[in-house]
């Protein structure tokens, strides 16, 4: 099954004042402020809620291939991606732009100073997915994720013109949004992800009720935090999946990314949709034990122990087929 992951690629720079931002703002001149802070700490991750999805599926061997917009400084990235199992041959490089960069800084009680740079991530607008799935031999699924708007909505529009089954997952890009664009990119969607705040949004925003929503839709699937997740069908039992224990909680940055690429691959491997889920929350469980996005190891023997307590022996050997 051949599947496209779209959406952002993107790098964080993280950085850490050992002070407090508070203790450097003067009262009557914030109008006018002008400050450089000397930081400690940085930290240079890779993310994007594209590549995010797309690393943890090439990890799980399923051979994603990422659709997004990078720029001349991809290369170090692209690398990373090819080595851990991503198809990066239909990326496009921007000839003026960077690759999107989210830089942010981190006083002593945890306030941020951040502030985000689209670049090349723009000009994902330009891709067209029949270019996509003729290198590839076809598409079988498009999972459209946050990206540039307008990139969003022609991959949507795309793939209904081409009969292309597509995901549609809203995430970061939501809050700016209206009704009408969020109606034009789940209508007709085979998989509609969100988690529960967003979910009550697009019902908001919409003004379609949770109902209408399930009639436009193959499948709904919410994450539920440490609940687990939800996927409902509009005539059939809803499917509830929880989440395996956790050794420790990191980082939560990426969880969803996570659980996704884990869904995903569960897809590509053919099984049943409460077993996908399932290989997406042991993968999400990875991720929250784990600083970074892109930071933790798939370790096989490791993941079916786990996976093996969470779910039993018979979704294990379910599993362990396909994980080699």
């Amino acid at each position: 099954m051949r599947i496209a992951v779209t959406g952002s690629i993107a790098t964080d720079h993280l950085m850490t004042f050992p002070g407090r931002f508070s203790d450097q703002l003067v009262a009557d001149q914030l109008h006018t402020v002008s400050l450089s802070f000397l930081v400690d700490q940085l930290d240079v991750r890779r993310g994007g809620v594209a590549a995010n999805i797309a690393f943890g599926m090439g990890q799980l061997g399923t051979r994603p291939i990422l659709v997004g917009a990078a720029g001349s400084d991809f290369d170090e990235y692209r690398a990373w991606l090819d080595r851990h199992g991503v198809d990066t041959g239909s990326v496009r490089i921007s000839e003026t732009l960077h690759t999107a960069r989210f830089v942010c800084t981190t006083d002593a009680d945890h306030n941020q100073i951040g502030s985000f740079y689209t670049g090349a991530m723009s000009e994902a607008r330009l891709i067209e997915l029949k270019t996509v799935a003729d290198r590839v031999g076809g598409l079988d699924l498009v999972s459209i994720g946050a990206d540039d708007p307008e990139a969003m909505l022609r991959h949507t529009e795309e793939c209904r013109t081409r009969s292309i089954p597509f995901a549609a997952d809203f995430s970061q890009q939501i809050a700016r949004m209206n009704g009408d664009e969020i109606r034009i990119l789940l209508d007709g969607a085979t998989y509609l992800f969100s988690n529960e705040y967003e979910k009550g949004l697009i019902e908001t925003k919409t003004g379609w009720s949770d109902e209408e929503i399930l009639g436009r839709v193959g499948h709904r699937v919410t994450t539920l935090g440490a609940r687990g997740v939800r996927i409902e069908r509009a005539v059939e039992a809803t499917i509830e999946v929880g989440v395996p224990d956790e050794e420790r909680k990191a980082d939560p940055t990426g969880v969803g990314d996570a659980f996704r690429a884990g869904f995903l691959s569960g897809l590509a491997w053919g099984v049943s949709l409460e077993r996908a889920a399932q290989v997406g929350c042991m993968l999400a469980t990875l991720v929250i034990e784990t600083v970074g996005t892109q930071e933790y190891q798939l370790r096989r023997v490791h993941f079916m122990e786990r996976f093996t307590k969470a779910y039993g022996d018979e979704a294990a050997a379910e599993v362990q087929a396909h994980l080699g």
